[in-house]
């Protein structure tokens, strides 16, 4: 039944003329921008008080941030895409302008070695299990070039089918100071993986990742699951992973309601209500190169992570999105952290700055303060550049 299906897809696919269509393959650290008056990037240093977004104005993608302590001093730590190499950045303050704080490269890989981790390095994240920090990332050999006999058994142009996920591990409790090697490769069952998070329920680990359903079906991508036994390995099999989410409601598509191609679930992360223990996947939609890419959710409703059937998705629009009268566009890929003092909660995530962005994107990091619902769900904002008060215990750390 499923190579019927995929039968008939590939088969509406050409119909389309979707199968001639040649890939659009893009770096993302090549867009810029026309440049920024620093004193309106992240916080107001005349006052503390207030901050604006973005937060960072370097050309950056896929953010992620997290908290650590070292020597009684609390830090933000904070990753995203470079494309070469793995970055982290550091702060005490959230709202920083980060373009200006201390960074360190923990991983530089040789992109001319062939290693299936040397180019294209995406969507890394860092996180601290159990003790222990790890860095979890995608990245491929052939800079999403693949050559053409492989990218000729795909219905539709696969210029990542090279994709996979890896592990680098920490040496140490202070992940500024650790060195991080390379874990064996995560084992995605030599299928196209991007954008690979872990989960967490009932004292088991998850990987949750953007997948497709075959390994040459090339489009659509979607949301799977894995169980682990630690931070890089799998012991689900193939035959045990499940799809949790597919691309089928129509804001998920580009264009709107067309489906395969363009059609995305991706930038999958957890986020958990720390009242309720109401366990959310919030993942980006649509495709990150237009202004429709947005935020979806689903709700882990079931007792079980690893069948579909547990899982409930928002099925009445992005739950985060473009705002056009604030000149925000493709908002995505977010992920979540707490003010200074814990009081608050935050959505960190890229966006673009135009309407019609060029295939070389330029992306800027920003924060918001979002809320929660009465029924326990998130309540997130409209995308805004503010100005907006610092986050809840950040003015006394400043004035300290």
């Amino acid at each position: 039944m499923k190579g019927q299906l995929l039968t008939r897809l590939v088969t509406l696919a050409s119909c389309m003329g979707i199968s001639t269509v040649t890939a659009q393959v893009f770096d993302p650290n090549k867009g810029s921008s026309s440049g920024w008056d620093p004193e309106v990037v992240g916080t107001n240093k005349t006052t503390n008080a207030t901050f604006s977004n973005p937060v960072m104005t370097l050309n950056v993608g896929d953010p992620f941030m997290t908290k650590y302590t070292a020597d009684g001093e609390d830090w933000y730590l904070f990753t995203y895409t470079t494309n070469s190499n793995i970055t982290l950045r550091r702060s005490r303050y959230l709202t920083d302008n980060w373009d200006n704080t201390e960074s360190r490269v923990v991983f530089n890989p040789d992109p001319t070695s062939g290693e299936p981790w040397s180019t294209s390095l995406w969507a890394p994240e860092i996180h601290n299990i159990s003790g222990s920090w790890y860095i979890i990332f995608t990245a491929t050999s052939d800079g999403d070039n693949p050559p053409p006999l492989l990218d000729a058994m795909c219905p539709i142009n696969c210029p990542a089918i090279n994709h996979r996920m890896f592990v680098l591990a920490g040496d140490g409790p202070d992940p500024w100071t650790a060195n991080f090697e390379m874990k064996p490769m995560l084992d995605t069952y030599d299928q196209f993986a991007i954008d690979g998070t872990y989960f967490h329920y009932e004292n088991q680990l998850y990987h949750i990742y953007s997948c497709w359903e075959q390994k040459y079906s090339s489009w659509p991508a979607n949301l799977c699951i894995a169980r682990m036994s630690d931070p890089w390995t799998i012991n689900s099999t193939l035959a045990e992973r499940r799809i949790i989410s597919v691309p089928n409601e129509p804001w998920e598509q580009v264009p709107y309601g067309r489906p395969i191609r363009l059609a995305t679930n991706e930038g999958p992360q957890q986020l958990t209500n720390p009242k309720t223990g109401q366990n959310f996947v919030i993942y980006s939609a649509a495709r990150v190169n237009t202004p429709f890419y947005c935020l979806g959710m689903l709700e882990l409703v079931g007792n079980d992570p690893m069948e579909y059937q547990s899982w409930r998705k928002h099925r009445d629009g992005c739950v985060f999105h473009q705002n056009t009268a604030t000149g925000i566009y493709g908002p995505g890929h977010a992920s979540f952290i707490t003010s200074p003092d814990g009081s608050e909660d935050y959505i960190v995530y890229h966006a673009q700055t135009t309407a019609n962005p060029q295939s070389d994107l330029y992306r800027t990091a920003r924060v918001q303060k979002f809320t929660w619902n009465e029924d326990g769900t998130p309540k997130f904002p409209l995308a805004q550049n503010g100005p907006f008060n610092v986050p809840a215990g950040q003015l006394a750390l400043a004035q300290r």
